[in-house]
């Protein structure tokens, strides 16, 4: 599903950029056929007003979940998993390694198995991929509708492949130590959508020495963390959730900017597992619908922090050149640590499918309940 046609007239014109590329980054993207002689990234021509931007994908499609299909077909995963030369689980909740597979030979089946996973797991990591950002692109069209935004900047000639290179970000937003640069901030992407991000793709083809790792949390532990009877004051509730671009107002400009908002489930129900998930961030979650102001914060900031502060319910992955991570978005927040501080060139390109709108389902059980985990006070 691609963006409407926005009017010429009204679009904040792209700059061009003129920063250098990473040595492994130039050599990704000429292999892949890349043509960069008009400068990189892609910078679209960004809507200004805020009802064009609600009307990119403003209205509802059918998902048809992959890790779904495989709950059904093959539970097991073996055409995945036996094809791989190692799986490692890295923590006993959240994060698997798999060694031994290229993501751009996996047929259906096992994309499929592979979404399953990562519904299971919330985040699955490989190592060693060469893979072009057209073929990311193609696997992130077996996910879901692959989300073209419309202010990011992408791979040319191939839209809705984003790029990720915080020293592009550096130049719009000043870094440093004390106000970090890149995704440093515990998130989710895209939840302001009508239908928000099921699987995002991230592939790293230049990455820091040291420094440099991201961090991801379990939304499904989240939720187990809270007792039974606080689950109760939360669930079947909404909040809103904002864009993190902001637009103008077109009958009132003097406004100021203004986000995109939705209304989505604060605990959502994933289809694939039909477990129960925390479905909040401290950075883009506005406010729970129906409670007063100062209510609704000392609830959110409990959320926030049970999920941010609980270091049993996240993994921290270490980056090596051309990795891929596939997490779900529907079920962990992430950080990304700029420890680095801009020291050493990093570069990815991102792929993002959008899935189904949020559902809450009141009779869904938590993760631990579905493996049998759950003891007398959970």
């Amino acid at each position: 599903m691609a963006p409407m046609a926005i009017d010429a007239r009204i679009i904040v014109q792209p700059k061009k950029d003129t920063l250098g590329l990473p040595a492994p980054t130039k050599a990704r993207l000429e292999k892949a056929g890349i043509d960069l002689s008009n400068g990189y990234p892609y910078r679209p021509a960004a809507p200004l007003y805020l009802d064009d931007a609600y009307k990119i994908r403003g209205t509802n499609w059918d998902h048809h979940d992959a890790g779904a299909r495989a709950k059904k077909s093959n539970p097991s995963k073996s055409n995945l998993l036996n094809a791989a030369s190692k799986v490692t689980h890295l923590t006993s909740h959240i994060g698997t390694e798999i060694e031994g597979l290229q993501l751009k030979d996996l047929n259906d089946q096992q994309r499929d198995e592979l979404a399953l996973l990562i519904a299971e797991r919330s985040v699955v990591f490989f190592r060693d991929q060469d893979i072009s950002p057209q073929q990311q692109r193609t696997l992130g069209d077996h996910y879901g509708v692959v989300e073209v935004h419309p202010q990011a900047p992408h791979v040319p000639g191939v839209e809705g492949t984003t790029v990720i290179w915080p020293a592009l970000q550096a130049t719009e937003r000043k870094a440093d130590f004390r106000n970090p640069g890149g995704a440093s901030r515990w998130h989710t992407d895209l939840v302001h959508e009508l239908q928000p991000a099921g699987i995002t793709h991230l592939h790293n083809d230049t990455v820091p020495t040291i420094g440099g790792d991201t961090l991801w949390a379990s939304g499904y532990s989240a939720y187990e963390k809270l007792s039974p009877e606080f689950r109760k004051i939360i669930d079947g509730r909404k909040a809103v959730y904002c864009s993190a671009h902001t637009y103008l107002e077109r009958c009132n400009e003097n406004a100021g900017p203004k986000h995109i908002l939705r209304e989505h489930p604060l605990v959502r129900v994933h289809p694939a597992t039909g477990c129960k998930s925390l479905f909040v961030n401290r950075a883009m979650t506005r406010s729970i619908v129906g409670l007063d102001k100062a209510e609704s914060d000392v609830i959110l900031n409990y959320l926030y922090d049970v999920y941010e502060k609980n270091v049993d319910i996240q993994v921290r992955f270490k980056w090596t050149p051309r990795t891929s991570a596939l997490w779900d978005n529907r079920i962990t927040i992430h950080n990304a640590s700029w420890d680095y501080e801009g020291s050493e060139p990093r570069h990815g390109t991102r792929v993002t499918s959008l899935a189904e709108r949020p559902l809450f389902e009141a009779n869904a059980p938590t993760r631990r309940q579905a493996l049998g985990l759950a003891g007398p006070e959970d």
